[in-house]
């Protein structure tokens, strides 16, 4: 039998087949095009996001040649938080809203400015940031209260795939409590959670809530005809994305760490008993039964590489073509990096390009060069201040845990053995890398295998499923390197921070 996952990014919207040892087949990508109306709005066409489905499930249908009839189960995973709202009728009642919109931060600032959280944090048990749907609904109910009257459900991204796909509406708990719309101790909707946002009486748009291994309906004819699914093939819940990068690890006891460097820098691990502290970024129900998620992140970690790639390396991709070589440019990026010596430079980069966690208006900068400096070193800041940023918050995870024996790292960034290494010699853990390259869509089907009945529990089909390639061991020899330019990096942060303060006045 046959596995299939959806990963919905907020960039990318990818599908990958794989068997139930965990072999993966063959994947396919379509890249999400947003919508910028205004500034510090992002949004994507719900529509076009299901056209962008329909096209990878066709082509791994294509490409690997399987009967759809032996696919086991298709799961959705997604980025959490955004907004996706339906109306009465089925279609999108507006755009969708990604989770790296900003329009509602008014509400934000002034619920901190209450305290609301020092209320209500005990229920929701995380930070509270304008991308997330309580602070979006509100935002909606007073600009926009045409779509507030049409709407009939509310969902996040991999829900809205999955209602698509089954003509069924439900909410799936690891991503519904991630946004500050439950309580998360209980796993239910809490009408006193709703009223802290002025959000009393639109819990009818919320729909049924299910865990992730539960089969939430079958596929249609109608999605049977524009995807290549056998009509009938079972649906499971699904999960947050962060979730689905735990399960591609074999995170299913408190044992395990897992790291993320991609468009997020996400660090988590999970726990028997939640972890309630002001100063987490957040806990949420993790797709295992009896665990919590504990996370901390931020938006700073491999897109500064892609955005410094962009902006200064296309010269080196032309060249690249010119001589014919079929590495890529970031590969090229790494070799660069190889040609450096950790202790050969004092430039510290703060990888703060699209958010950051310290200050509501830092930015990025490269701090320290002079006429001495090469690219190869600008280019080693930049791996080392992403990995500066992952420290950062690891080390405010590791004041409610131990530090883990290992730590299992997933993202782009393992596609560099260079910048991998520099994780464990930074943090001065060994990293373990699992095998794959689509992890989301993996831990997506891993979920798959359990609703299905494959396997009979996480832990049985991680054990099957999941298999590490490559590890690497930090050297000693860098404790002391590191640690200087990581105080450095703090203590920048700090002497930024009026600097900071000034540029937002202006």
């Amino acid at each position: 039998m046959y596995l299939i996952g959806i990963d919905c990014g907020s960039t990318m919207v990818k599908a990958a087949v794989f068997d139930e040892s965990g072999k993966e087949y063959v994947s396919a990508g379509e890249k999400v095009e947003h919508i910028y109306l205004h500034s510090g709005w992002t949004e994507n066409n719900m529509d076009a996001l299901w056209e962008n489905v329909c096209r990878v499930l066709q082509e791994c249908l294509e490409k690997s040649k399987i009967n759809p009839k032996e696919i086991a189960a298709v799961t959705c995973t997604g980025h959490g938080n955004g907004l996706y709202l339906v109306a009465q009728d089925g279609t999108p009642a507006r755009n969708g809203i990604i989770s790296s919109d900003s329009r509602a931060r008014k509400y934000i600032e002034e619920w901190t400015e209450k305290d609301v959280l020092g209320k209500i944090l005990p229920k929701t048990m995380q930070s509270l940031w304008a991308a997330q749907p309580n602070a979006l609904l509100r935002w909606l109910i007073d600009n926009e209260p045409e779509t507030m009257k049409k709407t009939q459900y509310l969902f996040m991204i991999k829900d809205f795939v999955r209602y698509r796909l089954t003509g069924e509406a439900f909410m799936e708990l690891s991503d519904m409590s991630a946004t500050s719309l439950i309580n998360v101790g209980t796993g239910e909707y809490d009408d006193e959670v709703l009223a802290v946002w002025g959000l009393s009486g639109w819990k009818q748009i919320m729909p049924p809530l299910k865990r992730s291994g539960d089969i939430c309906g079958k596929i249609t004819a109608a999605a049977a005809a524009v995807t290549g699914l056998a009509e009938g093939t079972p649906v499971a819940g699904g999960m947050f994305d962060i979730d689905a990068c735990g399960l591609a690890v074999g995170m299913t006891d408190e044992t395990r760490f897992c790291m993320v460097a991609g468009t997020w820098g996400n660090n988590q691990f999970i726990s028997g008993k939640p972890v309630i502290d002001r100063d987490v970024f957040m806990t949420s129900c993790y797709s295992v039964d009896g665990y919590y998620l504990v996370l901390e992140g931020s938006p700073t970690s491999a897109s500064n590489l892609e955005w410094f790639v962009t902006q200064f390396f296309d010269g080196d991709k032309e060249l690249l073509k010119i001589r014919g070589m079929t590495k890529n440019i970031y590969e090229h990026c790494s070799e660069l990096v190889a040609l450096t010596d950790a202790a050969d430079t004092g430039i510290a980069f703060v990888p703060y390009l699209y958010g950051n966690p310290v200050h509501p208006d830092a930015k990025a900068c490269l701090f320290g060069l002079d006429g001495r400096h090469t690219r190869p070193q600008v280019m080693r800041a930049i791996f080392e201040g992403i990995v500066f940023g992952h420290r950062w918050h690891t080390e405010r995870l590791f004041r409610f845990r131990d530090k883990p024996q290992t730590i299992r790292l997933t993202g782009g960034a393992v596609n560099s053995d260079v910048w991998t290494q520099m994780f464990a010699d930074i943090l001065q853990i060994p990293v373990e890398v699992p095998a794959g390259t689509e992890l989301g869509c993996f831990g997506a089907s891993i979920c798959g295998a359990v609703a299905a009945g494959i396997y009979k529990s996480y832990d049985e089909a991680c054990e099957r499923m999941v298999r590490i390639t490559r590890r690497f061991e930090p050297d000693k020899n860098l404790t002391e390197v590191y640690e200087t330019k990581y105080r450095r990096f703090l203590r920048l942060l700090e002497v930024f921070a009026p600097v900071w303060n000034e540029l937002a006045v202006k």
